[in-house]
């Protein structure tokens, strides 16, 4: 009875296909474990955030002096503003842009609050001045001046988080209220005209605000 023996040739290939099954076998373990490890590094990251705050907080110059500045009128730019040319009383300094949605949507509450009395100072955010002026000249102006924040420096210096956003400025130069997003009859009665009232006693009485009262009426 014979017995058939293999060449070196074929254990090679059989040595070399169990080799590959074993590999891919392996490769096929390892394909599904990374999703695991995925998934448990993604549990340990969410465990670890627990308790902890996860608000964004912007650096805003709340409290604070409006920054320093010198920035051309957006209406003349030959003519440079400073903090000098800013109010002497409470005013409101909107940031917005002809590129802006919620700015479109809100302009014609500030033409509002201009025919209210309201001072309003623009900052004219990265915009193209062509666009900007065409756009006063549809909607209206309802700022007592416009300055050109081209780079869009000053803007974060106040703490912008993206346009429009308004700070309420007292007649010290100091920013008392951030409203981020527009404004609207809501807030405006709600928060700013509250924070107003305020600012504008102390500015009639020739003192600085009370930062009790300014922490109840501003926040």
């Amino acid at each position: 009875m014979s017995t058939s023996k293999q060449s070196p040739d074929q254990n090679a290939k059989q040595d070399k296909v169990g080799g590959t099954k074993t590999m891919n076998k392996k490769q096929l373990k390892l394909w599904f474990l990374i999703p695991l490890i995925v998934f448990i590094g993604l549990i340990i990251m969410l465990y670890l955030r627990l308790g902890k705050p996860t608000d964004i907080v912007t650096n805003t110059a709340l409290e604070r002096p409006v920054p320093a500045f010198e920035l051309p009128l957006l209406s003349d730019t030959s003519r440079i503003m400073t903090n000098e040319n800013l109010p002497d009383k409470p005013f409101l300094m909107n940031i917005w842009g002809s590129w802006c949605p919620t700015c479109i949507i809100e302009h014609p509450f500030l033409m509002q609050l201009e025919e209210r009395g309201v001072n309003l100072v623009g900052v004219n955010y990265k915009d193209d001045i062509g666009d900007a002026l065409g756009y006063l000249n549809r909607g209206g102006d309802p700022f007592s001046m416009s300055i050109q924040d081209l780079s869009g420096q000053f803007a974060l210096d106040l703490g912008l988080t993206g346009a429009p956003e308004t700070f309420i400025v007292d007649g010290n130069g100091i920013i008392r209220q951030h409203i981020i997003g527009e404004i609207n009859e809501s807030n405006w009665q709600s928060r700013i005209t509250p924070c107003l009232m305020v600012l504008n006693e102390a500015n009639n009485n020739n003192v600085s605000p009370d930062p009790t009262q300014v922490a109840e009426a501003c926040k």
